[in-house]
């Protein structure tokens, strides 16, 4: 392809994206409600340091919390990707986020960590179901030139939950008690699934699409629909690149959402009170390196590259952004550190935007939620283990440095991994599926 010709096919895609819309609607939904799952996951994070204090719970209890949350979030993934495989993301978005409200207003009833571990679990069930259902959404909605961009927005509402949540959550407790937090969050779930319920439908269902959008949603190539077992996909080098990446970065992620009120209280002295600003800043900056990581290799796309070169040049920029953070315990200031941590937070984000786009880029769609369910159950797997290995390391040692030095460095670990079992990027075929399901 020309350079000429490249430049009339990028403008030929802005003029068809322009004349609609609702595609953009339907992607700050999901982005509202990927908010509501982190500010609902994060509220008992911002309270360990109060709750710990007040009902004298020990670093391997709280580590414990976390373990079963992720262990029920890993196994609730693999059958939320196989059910939104077959009724969708509509109806996959109103059970998942049904079960985890109720879950959510239940941890005003308990006080121990077995009372949280019993009320995280189901939770954890309902929120597995967050990300099959965004993903599933945005096949439907967007052609692979827009997925990861798209798939970039909606990551950016973890970065906003996380930003909400250390605003809200101390003002609440101090104003009306800690059982307020869940409280009044969870009030907000029900008008999101009022609004999902009435506006989501599939791109040739909904009322209000014009036929230019359509037309742009539909321009990539058809798929031939057919059923596909797990051990088909598991057969699949491209299945293990993206179940490995997932297993070897959510941990460094879950750590953060977990973890950070904590390191901040016990290496610099911050309070309830002020955990704000801190957490504030780093989520902002992770929701620009959401952002920006899908928005790069969107333009890497448009302006003609593979998109095996530019999903891995991404990629790869992303990773080198949170190797500094293997430092921030050692940094003497609050500010330095937060600002290691942000960048290693956006860098995050913008690896996952891309890691994220690889089911929609190489699998058929009716395949999508399953492939998005082991990765997911990987990555909660790697958040099993991290949970464990940082309620021990600091109950033992009391020191966050192997942790953040494990941060550090997955990122690249995860790419040469991922690379090296999936090296030219290639589409799994239909074909390839019933071959290995033979």
């Amino acid at each position: 392809m020309t350079a000429g010709s490249t430049r009339l096919a990028a403008r030929a895609d802005l003029d068809a994206a322009s004349r609609g819309t609702i595609r953009w609607r339907i992607c700050a939904l999901i982005f509202a409600a990927v908010v509501l799952s982190y500010v609902d996951r994060l509220v008992l994070s911002v309270l360990k340091p109060t709750l710990q204090a007040r009902y004298g719970w020990t670093e391997q209890g709280y580590g414990d919390i976390v373990f079963w949350f992720q262990a029920a979030y890993g196994l609730a993934f693999l059958g939320f990707g196989r059910l939104i495989d077959r009724i969708g993301a509509k109806a996959g978005y109103l059970l998942a986020m049904s079960i985890w409200t109720v879950a959510h207003m239940a941890h005003a009833l308990v006080t121990s960590t077995l009372g949280f571990t019993l009320v995280r679990i189901p939770l954890a069930l309902g929120e597995a179901g967050t990300y099959p259902a965004a993903l599933a959404a945005i096949a439907d909605w967007f052609p692979k030139r827009e997925r990861a961009l798209a798939i970039g927005i909606f990551n950016a509402g973890a970065n906003v939950g996380a930003i909400v949540t250390p605003l809200a959550v101390p003002a609440l407790t101090l104003a009306l008690g800690w059982q307020s937090a869940f409280l009044i969050t969870g009030l907000f779930n029900i008008v999101w699934l009022v609004a999902w319920g009435v506006w989501y439908r599939r791109p040739r269902a909904h009322p209000t699409i014009t036929r230019a959008e359509l037309a742009y949603i539909e321009s990539d190539p058809p798929i031939v629909q057919a059923p596909v077992p797990y051990l088909a996909l598991l057969k699949m080098r491209q299945t293990w690149a993206y179940v490995l990446g997932r297993f070897l970065i959510d941990p460094v992620w879950w750590m953060f959402l977990f973890w950070l009120p904590d390191f901040f209280s016990k290496r610099y002295g911050v309070h309830l009170a002020d955990f704000g600003p801190p957490l504030v800043a780093i989520y902002v900056i992770a929701d620009v390196g959401s952002i920006l990581g899908g928005l790069f290799s969107s333009r890497l796309l448009a302006a003609g590259w593979s998109t095996n070169r530019a999903r891995k040049t991404a990629m790869l920029a992303c990773a080198l952004v949170v190797v500094p953070v293997a430092f921030a315990t050692y940094v003497p200031m609050l500010w330095m550190a937060v600002a290691l941590i942000g960048l290693a937070c956006a860098g995050h984000q913008g690896f996952s935007s891309n890691l994220f786009a690889m089911p929609a880029d190489l699998f058929p769609r009716w395949a999508l939620g399953s492939v998005v369910g082991l990765g997911g159950f990987a990555g909660a797997l790697g958040g099993m283990l991290m949970a464990k290995a940082a309620g021990w390391i600091l109950q033992s040692i009391g020191s966050y440095a192997p942790i953040f030095a494990f941060c550090g460095v997955a990122y690249l670990l995860a790419l040469a991994i991922f690379h090296l079992l999936n090296p030219r990027y290639r589409p799994v075929s239909a074909g390839q599926l019933h071959e290995a399901e033979a």
